[in-house]
């Protein structure tokens, strides 16, 4: 079983707050002792952040699922409840987060890149907070609200400062492998590589650039043959592409064919790929009788000639390249629901939800059938003005009404 995975779905849930508690003084000698209930503590949040440790996004396959961890109640005499463990989520770098619907929500290019992925719910307030001049004995409090719950989707598109880009069996493991540590898979047939394969070539003087092996590219891998996308994906952020055309005579193409072909698959799939820096070359060059014209370089990764040469080449570039491009931004979206509230029809259309964390925060009381908790509530949705909202949204006298768990008919005052 393959254990480079580039694509996966992550489950994601924040942690629900405690409640608050309902709670009131109660010592010898003081009769009337006035409301002390704690807040109850806040969930966890879920984060995804980039660690270049981490290869893969493996870890997620089998086991998609990540939650904060909830927050404690309130207790009496005041006691708070103990907010939830955040939960930190190591990516890969080169991770892109997007919704169900394929937004781009976040881009974790460089180590520390974070990003909220689910926000922990909020506590609620115990009843020593609703202590008021008109309201000495208040026998409410408020409900931990739930963390926030969503699928995502992550792809990885690696970082490498080059990118070796060919047809199957080109001899781009075996140049991978005598110029780094890497140990691909390479055998006489194609598609040997059937994930990407990093190795990290150092010069005399110290100089380090990534190089990544990817699988062979075929004709119509932008439309998604072969491995299509997969491939392509991990193109995207290399600075540099070196381009491998097989001189064997067993080769389908002529090199220049080969290198139309690469060069049109690449600007279908994005036409900034070919305003990158590119080295071309002959590659299998120990196989060469003749068969095709090419008068480029040449490599024989099995023989070691022009090896030297071509890294040379490769650091040089790279070098330029660094210097030449700035690094680039992590994208990072840290709310994923912005605060507010939303009037719409519900699906029987004869009644009206209310929908958005602003509004359900201000109905989320212990005791909705409790008269003084009824009231903070509706006090709560007229300084909203959801009155209005509802009006303009066109709500009649005696329309059912729902926010969160509360249901009340609409009335006009």
């Amino acid at each position: 079983m393959s254990q480079f995975v580039d694509e996966c779905g992550l489950h994601v849930k924040g942690g629900d707050g405690g409640a608050g508690s309902v709670s009131f003084r109660r010592e010898a000698h003081v009769p009337r002792g006035g409301p002390d209930g704690g807040d109850g503590g806040s969930g966890g949040d879920v984060w995804l952040i980039a660690d270049h440790n981490v290869a893969s996004l493996l870890a997620f396959r089998d086991h998609p699922f990540r939650r904060g961890d909830d927050g404690t109640h309130g207790m009496g005499k005041k006691r708070h409840g103990r907010r939830g463990a955040d939960i930190e989520v190591p990516v890969p770098e080169g991770t892109v987060i997007k919704d169900q619907d394929g937004k781009v929500l976040a881009d974790l290019v460089h180590t520390g890149d974070r990003f909220l992925a689910a926000e922990g719910g909020m506590g609620g307030r115990g009843n020593a907070k609703f202590l008021s001049n008109r309201r000495r004995a208040p026998g409410f409090a408020e409900q931990g609200e739930v963390g926030e719950e969503r699928w995502l989707r992550m792809e990885l598109k690696l970082l490498a400062d080059v990118a070796l880009v060919g047809f199957p069996s080109v001899g781009k493991s075996t140049l991978i492998s005598v110029i780094s540590a890497a140990k691909p898979k390479i055998a006489d047939y194609p598609f040997t590589t059937l994930e990407p394969n990093l190795g990290v070539v150092r010069t005399d003087d110290g100089v380090e650039i990534v190089v990544a092996d990817l699988p062979g590219l075929i004709e119509g891998a932008a439309e998604g043959k072969g491995l299509g996308r997969q491939f392509l994906r991990h193109v995207e952020r290399a600075r540099v592409l070196v381009v491998m055309l097989d001189l064997a005579p067993s080769a389908m193409h002529s090199p220049s064919e080969q290198r139309d072909i690469l060069l049109r698959e690449l600007a279908d799939y994005d036409p900034v790929l070919l305003t990158r820096p590119r080295i071309e070359v002959g590659s299998r060059a120990d196989l060469d009788d003749g068969s095709w014209e090419w008068e480029g370089e040449r490599v024989a990764a099995v023989t070691r000639d022009g090896v030297a040469q071509l890294v040379g080449r490769m650091v040089q570039t790279v070098t330029d390249a660094r210097q030449a491009m700035p690094q680039r931004e992590a994208y990072v979206v840290h709310r994923l629901e912005g605060e507010g509230y939303q009037v719409v029809r519900d699906e029987t259309g004869t009644g009206w939800d209310v929908l958005g964390r602003e509004a359900i925060r201000a109905v989320r009381l212990s005791d909705l059938t409790n008269p003084e908790a009824l009231d903070e509530a509706h006090r709560r949705l007229k300084s909203l003005g959801v009155d209005r909202a509802l009006a303009r949204a066109g709500a009649k006298h005696g329309d059912t009404v729902r926010i969160g768990k509360l249901e009340f008919d609409y009335e006009v005052e």
